[in-house]
């Protein structure tokens, strides 16, 4: 996506905001200013070692050898993240980052971790030794539990999402590792770098809403704006020469994306889908498919909203020959520690990092769910009518 970016739109500027859609949970009262800092600025000293960028370099990435170019490689060596800017406001922080696209969107993932790592070592900093080995030996097992079920389901592929809202990285670490002992070659890969190079696993994942929310708030008309999201593909598809070719439907509403595609986005290999009920909207993939001429068993659909086992197995069992069944497990496998502490203490809960804006111009995600949507009231309204989405059915929001 960076590389996109960078060749495509590297001089729009962008601001990236941290979201607590869990109010319940305080951030700026459990986790000292001070000490959040410092993680920070450690962050932005960090760059590439020479080892790291190596294997970005040189490594085949979805079959394919050296996908990252000399000059964005030259650039991303001697990059340092940009500034930040954090207060606090009524128990939250206020984290906004901005400045060129490509410097302030890798901002995104270690913000989060760092936040959501910090919060468990507050909720966990007055426990005894013996305590913490007992909570962990109590995490391990439940999460291995979930392996030895995810092991019977026949034909499955799962990967690893769970960097953003990770419990910890050596807790991230552990569950990777577990799922390569428990799931053998059912076990495709991780969305984190460092550990997929470390653990010798595929480094894998798919682009992300940001791209078509700020394309969109660069659009000039209604009529540009109802383009946006496959300029964007188009884009992405000219830069990646027909790999990754893996569609993100659901920014501005899943139905009207679908319905207005050009042909050749249904030669694309397949779709993930992030909001709404998954199985509402594999079938209407499907069905999109199969209107375009395309057989639906020869597509992939990456199921990647809040999966837990026994929504994998469901949907799995839903579709599993009708399409190539994938999926995501991002939170519940990284940071499910409910029921583990008093209080719940450390339940995962909805933290994310968005852009909010583009060269000034707001940023909105209108999502299959309205519980997910973002963006000033007026300008959602406008997207909304643009795209030609309806009435939504709200689901709650975990993570």
């Amino acid at each position: 996506m960076c590389q996109s970016i960078f060749r495509n739109k590297p001089d729009t500027i962008v601001t990236f905001s941290l979201i607590n859609r869990s109010k319940s949970v305080r951030l700026a009262e459990l986790i000292d200013e001070g000490e959040l800092r410092e993680q920070l600025d450690h962050v932005r000293s960090l760059s590439l070692t020479r080892g790291e960028s190596t294997w970005l370099r040189g490594n085949t990435f979805y079959g394919k050898r050296q996908m990252f170019r000399p000059d964005f490689m030259e650039w991303f060596e001697g990059l340092r993240l940009p500034a930040y800017h954090l207060e606090k406001r009524d128990g939250q922080y206020e984290l906004t980052f901005e400045g060129r696209w490509p410097e302030v969107m890798l901002w995104e993932i270690p913000a989060l971790a760092v936040l959501m790592e910090m919060r468990g070592r507050a909720v966990l900093e007055k426990q005894g030794k013996f305590e913490l080995q007992v909570l962990y030996a109590r995490a391990m097992t439940k999460l291995w539990e979930k392996i030895t079920r995810l092991k019977a389901i026949d034909g499955l592929k799962i990967a690893d999402f769970g960097t953003r809202r990770r419990h910890s990285f050596l807790w991230q670490d552990w569950a990777v590792q577990a799922m390569q002992e428990g799931l053998e070659d059912k076990f495709t890969g991780t969305s984190n770098c460092l550990i997929a190079m470390r653990r010798e696993v595929e480094a894998i994942g798919t682009n992300a809403h940001e791209l078509p929310m700020v394309y969109a708030a660069l659009a000039n008309s209604d009529a540009e704006l109802a383009q946006t999201p496959y300029r964007v593909l188009a884009d992405w598809q000219e830069e990646h020469d027909g790999n990754l070719r893996i569609i993100l439907p659901d920014t501005f509403g899943t139905e009207g994306f679908l319905k207005n595609a050009p042909d050749w986005l249904a030669s694309w290999t397949g779709i993930r889908i992030d909001s709404g009920d998954p199985a509402i909207g594999a079938e209407i993939a499907i069905r999109w498919w199969q209107d375009r001429g395309e057989d639906p068993r020869k597509k992939l659909v990456i199921f990647s909203d809040g999966l837990d086992v026994e929504t994998i197995e469901t949907l799995h069992r839903q579709f599993v020959g009708r399409v190539k069944v994938s999926f995501g497990w991002g939170t519940m496998l990284t940071n499910d520690f409910r029921g583990l502490t008093a209080g719940d203490a450390l339940a995962p809960f909805s933290l994310v990092c968005k852009a909010i804006s583009a060269n000034g111009r707001p940023t909105v995600k209108l999502s299959d769910n309205p519980n997910k949507a973002m963006g000033p009231a007026a300008e959602i309204a406008r997207y909304k009518r643009v795209f030609g989405v309806g009435e939504q059915t709200a689901q709650v929001v975990t993570v």
